[in-house]
């Protein structure tokens, strides 16, 4: 279906000026300050906030640093009767005195108002299809009516809350009805709803605004819009991120691995009881922030970048332990009492980049221990197994032999690739040693061999609609800094790969929603996925089209590239739509994983940027 005309309409709304709106949450502003009634008689609201007696449920929201935002929702008859009725309401909230309204850089006002109510029923409503009874998180509320009281889910909830989908929206509306007090579990309240007689139903889309500084600042899913690709904001976004990664790490290396915006702790939702003092921490995703740093170093020249990418490789150091491979030392990762090849991998692939930047060479013996374990977990026929030791396997014993079942359960997408780009790295730029790296080139062709033409086969029920090789398509572009490795088969795996991508990329008028633009899809009708970690495969195979004189190809990725990293900008949090979070500060410059979740993790930030440096160096 072809969504131009709507997404037209959409995008005309934002290139309005919004001096109107700006002048109406000032005023908004002043009565909340001083209690008297707000008068908008004379304002020029047409086009922009057209209110719709009855139909237009108008709320006003408070947020401030320290404190759970407040707000409050009307319907009336006119305007200034439903401005009047938040205003006098919000004042009347306990809290309101915590708010410091007068101050237009702590106090930010938002005002957000339904601009369209069409009634559905709890069995059409779903996300997996772009039609009228799609429930999209962020540009849909949810208005469900029983016994004639109206319950509201407003669509920018979906970015202030933290929350990803329907069944969040669903228990938004539900746990404000007397069924909320009957169970705090979100399926059985569901179950509940659809028992429920008499409830009706309806999809909302709304405008709106928060103040900034005295600005009126519009929002789309609750988020500031980028109109436009820019070099700049590529930039920008790097080098804060790079630095928000350097003043969260800690004592020991570690980078703050999660942080929850919202609800400020470092709570990671995939290990939410592990305890404060021992919080989970990733070697790969460790090293991703290493990469990250000496990206940043290497464009800025910034000694601070580099000590810090140093610090982190001495953690790495610390959690490494030995074994012995054909007689000579083989190191590996280890940590959460596993020892995964990506982990490894990594390592060396970190310290590979550190060396090549640096020059120095203090880290050899680990480097080749490192590629010495790779070699380790190779198979005969060429495959690189994902674990040396894992706890659910051989009593956690090193996996010296793994039958076919285990090795199936134990596989990975990203361990292979992490570990080949090592290899890579270090048979390109090591420059000792020359009969070891000689041996290792021998055997890294039959593991490239082997993933492309073999691993298919073997693993064809694994594979995804979406790839998620990017680790491996960065590896063969290293590969083929070496001309013997320019092979048909690796070369095809690339752009095949990236061609998917870009097939299974959103186009601007595919969908009815104009920040879709460059997001990745599984199955069209899917959720969006602004994603930095497949987009560093899209980037890797511009460079190595550009590397064999494909001009054309080479053209075609780069456009892609450049909507993909629009599509990511507004995963980047900054002074404008940092307003729901309880501190801003820790918050600021960080890079979130989805667009209305406010989770933060250092590879949400490293992926992405690492993407955004590449890409910036295109044209710079």
């Amino acid at each position: 279906m072809d969504y131009k005309i709507e997404n037209d309409q959409e995008r005309e709304y934002f290139n309005q000026n919004f001096d109107v709106m700006t002048e109406l949450l000032q005023r908004i502003r002043n009565s909340l300050i001083s209690g008297k009634p707000i008068k908008t008689n004379d304002l020029n609201l047409q086009g922009i906030l057209d209110y719709k007696p009855s139909t237009t449920i108008l709320y006003i929201s408070l947020f401030q640093e320290g404190q759970d935002f407040i707000k409050y929702g009307s319907v009336r008859k006119e305007l200034n009767a439903a401005l009047n009725r938040d205003i006098e309401k919000l004042r009347e909230h306990k809290r309101f005195s915590q708010f410091e309204v007068e101050n237009t850089d702590k106090c930010r006002i938002m005002i957000e108002f339904s601009t369209h109510r069409l009634q559905t029923t709890l069995r059409r409503l779903q996300q997996s299809e772009f039609n009228e009874d799609r429930f999209e998180i962020g540009i849909n509320g949810l208005e469900l009516k029983k016994d004639g009281v109206s319950y509201y889910y407003m669509p920018t909830d979906g970015f202030t809350l933290s929350h990803l989908g329907l069944k969040q929206a669903l228990n938004g509306v539900i746990r404000k009805t007397s069924i909320g007090k009957m169970t705090n579990k979100i399926p059985e309240r569901i179950a509940i709803l659809k028992e429920t007689p008499g409830c009706e139903y309806f999809l909302l889309k709304s405008h709106a605004f928060i103040t900034y500084k005295n600005e009126a600042i519009p929002l789309y899913r609750g988020n500031i819009l980028y109109p436009e690709f820019s070099y700049d904001i590529l930039l920008d976004q790097f080098i804060n991120s790079c630095d928000w990664l350097v003043e969260n790490m800690y004592d020991d290396g570690r980078f703050l691995y999660y942080y929850d915006c919202k609800e400020d702790n470092f709570v990671d939702h995939e290990h939410p009881t592990r305890k404060k003092d021992n919080l989970y921490y990733n070697d790969l995703r460790h090293c991703g922030g290493i990469i990250t740093l000496l990206h940043a170093y290497n464009l800025t020249k910034n000694e601070k970048y580099l000590h810090a990418a140093k610090k982190a490789i001495d953690y790495c150091v610390s959690i490494t332990q030995k074994h012995e491979f054909e007689k000579k030392p083989a190191y590996y990762s280890f940590l959460n009492n596993k020892a995964k090849l990506g982990g490894t991998g990594l390592f060396a692939v970190s310290m590979m980049k550190y060396r090549i930047t640096t020059g120095d060479t203090s880290y050899d013996d680990y480097i080749e221990g490192y590629i010495n374990h790779i070699l380790s977990r190779m198979t005969k026929s060429g495959e690189l197994l994902g674990y040396y030791i894992h706890p659910q396997y051989n009593n956690g014993k090193p996996l010296l032999k793994v039958n076919d079942k285990d090795r199936k359960e134990m596989f990975s997408f990203y361990y292979p690739g992490e570990a080949l780009l090592g290899l890579a790295l270090f048979c390109n730029h090591y420059d000792k040693n020359k009969k070891f790296v000689d041996d290792v080139r021998k055997r890294a062709r039959k593991a490239l061999n082997w993933i492309v033409d073999e691993r298919p086969k073997y693993y064809k029920e694994l594979f995804t609609a979406l790839p998620s090789d990017a680790w491996l398509m960065q590896a063969i572009e290293e590969w083929c800094e070496d001309e013997s490795f320019r092979k048909e088969n690796l070369i095809n795996f690339v752009f095949q790969d990236a061609n998917i991508l870009m097939e299974k990329m959103y186009s601007q008028n595919d969908t009815p929603y104009i920040d879709y633009d460059g997001g990745y899809f599984y199955e069209h009708g899917d959720h969006y996925f602004p994603d930095g970690a497949r987009s560093e495969g899209l980037i890797a195979s511009y460079y190595l089209a550009k590397k064999l004189g494909k001009e054309e190809l080479a053209t075609k990725i780069l456009s892609a590239c450049k909507r993909a990293a629009k599509s990511q900008f507004s995963l980047y949090v900054n002074d404008k739509n940092n307003y729901a979070h309880k501190n801003p500060q820790r918050s600021r410059r960080t890079i979130r994983f989805k667009a209305t979740r406010q989770w933060v993790r250092v590879d949400s930030i490293q992926h992405v940027a690492c993407f955004f440096i590449r890409l910036y160096k295109t044209e710079n």
